[in-house]
C-alpha cells in the first residue's frame, strides 16, 4: 500500500461547503471536492467519526477528476441531531437528501460500516429515488443490522457507550490506543491511530446511542433481495468489528454483488487500504 505522510491523514478535506437543511431541524454539514468529469462519488463515514475520515480518498478521487462528496452525519461532526432524532429511517432520508441537493447523476456511494448499514436501508426503503442518483454502491466493512451476534467486541463496546463509561475511558490515551488498534489489521500504525481518536473523542457518544440500538435490534438480511443496484462489497479480512459471516450474508443476499476481501486489513480501509477502495469505486463508475 501507498503510505501518506502522519499529518495527511488529520488533514481535513478540502473543497466547499454546502448546509443541506432537513424537515426536522438538522442541518447537514456536506463538502464537495473536486469537478466531476469523471462522476460524482458520495462518501458516507462510519459511527463516531466524521466526513475527514475520507481525507486520502477524497483527495485522491477527486484528482483523478471525479466530483467527491462527503457529508457529517446526523449527530456526527458539524451536523446536528433534529427533531426527528437519530436512527436508520431518519439517515436514510438524509441520503436521499444529499443527492438530491446536489444533484448527483450516474453517481457510485460509498458507505462504511455505519454508513453501510444506513445506505442498505436506503437501497431497500428508497429504491426508486437511489436509482435515479446512483448507478452503484460500495458496501465497506459494514452489515445489514443483528451486529452483536457472535461479536464479543461489539458486546463490551456498546454497554460501555450506554452507560456513559467510553466517555471517559477514550480521555484515557492508553486505553484509546488500545481500542483504536483493534479497529485494524495487521499493521497498526500511529498515524491511522491519532485521526481516529481525534474524531472519536469529539462525538456526542451517548447522544448518538439510538443508530447504535438500531444496529442490534434491526436485521435486514431478508430485504436483501429487494436491492437490484449494481454493489460491491469490500472487507478486510481481519475486521473484527464486522465479521465474516456479515459478509458472506451480504454477498448472498444481494443478487450480483462483488466480494472483495483485503488481506491483512482491519474496519478502517479508508487509511488501510485506501488504493483498493479507489479501484473498486472506478470500476463501478466506469
Amino acid at each position: 500500500m501507498t503510505r501518506h505522510a502522519p499529518a495527511q491523514y488529520l488533514s481535513p478535506i478540502v473543497g466547499t461547503e454546502t448546509v443541506i437543511e432537513r424537515p426536522d431541524g438538522t442541518r447537514i454539514l456536506s463538502t464537495v471536492s473536486g469537478s466531476g468529469t469523471k462522476g460524482d462519488v458520495v462518501l458516507a463515514h462510519g459511527y463516531a467519526i466524521d466526513r475527514h475520515c475520507w481525507n486520502i480518498i477524497a483527495s485522491e478521487l477527486a484528482g483523478r477528476g471525479h466530483r467527491v462528496i462527503s457529508f457529517d452525519q446526523r449527530g456526527h461532526g458539524k451536523t446536528n441531531i433534529g427533531r426527528d432524532g437519530i436512527g436508520s429511517a431518519q439517515m436514510a432520508g438524509d441520503y436521499v437528501a444529499v443527492l438530491e441537493r446536489h444533484d448527483v447523476r450516474n453517481g457510485v456511494m460509498v458507505g462504511h460500516s455505519m454508513g453501510g448499514f444506513v445506505l442498505i436501508n436506503a437501497l431497500i426503503d428508497h429504491a426508486e429515488v437511489m436509482s435515479k442518483h446512483l448507478k452503484g454502491a460500495v458496501l465497506m466493512a459494514t452489515f445489514a443490522g443483528d451486529v452483536n451476534r457472535k461479536n464479543p467486541q461489539n458486546r463490551v463496546q456498546i454497554p460501555l457507550i450506554r452507560f456513559g463509561l467510553m466517555g471517559k475511558l477514550i480521555n484515557n490515551d492508553r486505553f484509546a490506543t488500545s481500542m483504536a488498534r483493534t479497529l485494524l489489521g495487521e499493521e497498526k500504525p500511529a498515524e491511522f491511530i491519532a485521526p481516529f481518536v481525534k474524531s472519536f473523542r469529539e462525538q456526542d457518544l451517548r447522544g448518538l446511542m439510538p443508530i447504535l440500538e438500531a444496529f442490534v435490534r434491526e436485521n435486514r438480511y431478508a430485504d436483501l433481495s429487494r436491492i437490484s443496484m449494481k454493489c460491491t462489497i469490500v472487507v478486510g479480512d481481519k475486521d473484527k468489528t464486522t465479521p465474516p459471516f456479515h459478509t458472506e450474508w451480504l454477498h448472498n443476499g444481494i443478487v450480483g454483488s462483488k466480494l472483495c476481501r483485503v488481506a491483512g486489513k482491519g474496519h478502517m480501509l479508508n487509511w488501510e487500504a485506501p488504493e483498493v477502495l479507489i479501484e473498486e469505486i472506478a470500476a463501478l463508475s466506469a
